[in-house]
């Protein structure tokens, strides 16, 4: 492809980019109420469901990975089972932020971080357990099991990216990053701060994109004769996990699908969650194939493992 072809392509892209801009400014302005109520909700989620599960656990692992290790283990089964450890059982995106550190810290290569970003992605404990469990299914054992099947369909997963990682570790298994140096300072307060990063990340992604996805359900609902729950509950899934459990279980409550519904959002994630890890993993220059087919075996397993677990 020449030079004149690239050139029309990318005017072509930022064209449609640019149309796609102004319209979602449009449907904003004629829907300021909407669209208001929207962040509102996405902030609320934000505070209520995320921010006292995810803050603690981000400080705590950014912690632990920043304090100097005395013997780093030249073993990859060890580094991969830490990373799987500390990212997989910390929320989203927890996983992003502690792959990152370790590729950062020379610990994983770049080839490695791909895989074990996708391996190592899945909602913290505290937040199936006490939100979802707790608060949407009303039983405590059924976020549980809820929890098991993500993190069965994630080691399988795992377990797939450890063979297919051994199959070319001779040629591409060393860091593709330089080690850098550690930074003077605490651990602590380095933790705090790249944390309150990551935070502020999380809360602008979704509350802009529970905004978004509020203003079009209003604006599809209005244009063509649909169910609004069933519509409200599948663009908000798209682009805002939590903003799409709670109206999945707004709308489907009594519903014999429910808890299945809830396992495949979760799974799905949204372009909120996709964004957040997107723009961390990004640092590292992080390989993102193995996440989007993750994300496609986690949506088809995690249901199928949590109906023979119910």
């Amino acid at each position: 492809m020449n030079e004149h072809h690239l050139r029309y392509y990318a005017t072509k892209q930022n064209m449609i980019s640019i149309a796609i801009i102004w319209g979602l400014i449009i449907l904003f302005i004629l829907q300021p109420g909407i669209a208001h109520d929207g962040a509102e909700a996405g902030a609320q989620l934000f505070v209520h469901a995320l921010l006292p599960y995810l803050l603690p656990y981000i400080i705590l692992t950014q912690w632990l990975l920043k304090v100097p290790a005395e013997n780093p283990s030249k073993k990859s089964w060890k580094r991969y089972m830490k990373a799987y450890v500390l990212g997989s059982f910390g929320g989203f995106p927890v996983g992003a932020v502690t792959v990152t550190e370790m590729v950062k810290n020379g610990e994983l290569s770049r080839r490695e971080s791909g895989f074990l970003l996708a391996a190592c992605h899945a909602p913290g404990p505290m937040f199936i357990l006490g939100f979802v469990g707790t608060e949407l299914f009303g039983d405590t054992t059924s976020g549980w099991k809820l929890l098991i099947a993500i993190h069965i369909a994630n080691i399988l997963f795992l377990f797939f990216t450890l063979i297919a990682m051994n199959k070319g570790r001779r040629e591409l298994d060393s860091p593709q990053l330089p080690l850098l140096k550690k930074r003077a300072g605490s651990p602590f307060l380095e933790s705090i701060k790249e944390s309150s990063t990551v935070i502020i990340l999380v809360a602008t992604t979704v509350i802009f994109f529970s905004a978004l996805g509020n203003v079009l359900t209003t604006a599809i609902s209005k244009a063509f004769t649909v169910d609004l729950g069933i519509t409200k509950t599948i663009l908000l899934a798209i682009f805002e996990m939590t903003s799409g459990v709670q109206s999945a279980t707004d709308h489907f409550f009594t519903s014999p699908v429910f808890p299945f519904l809830i396992a495949a959002i979760i799974s799905m994630n949204g372009l909120s969650i996709h964004m957040q890890v997107f723009v961390i993993a990004k640092t590292a220059d992080t390989p993102f194939l193995p996440y989007f087919i993750s994300r496609i075996w986690s949506v088809i397993t995690v249901p199928i493992i949590l109906y023979f677990l119910l």
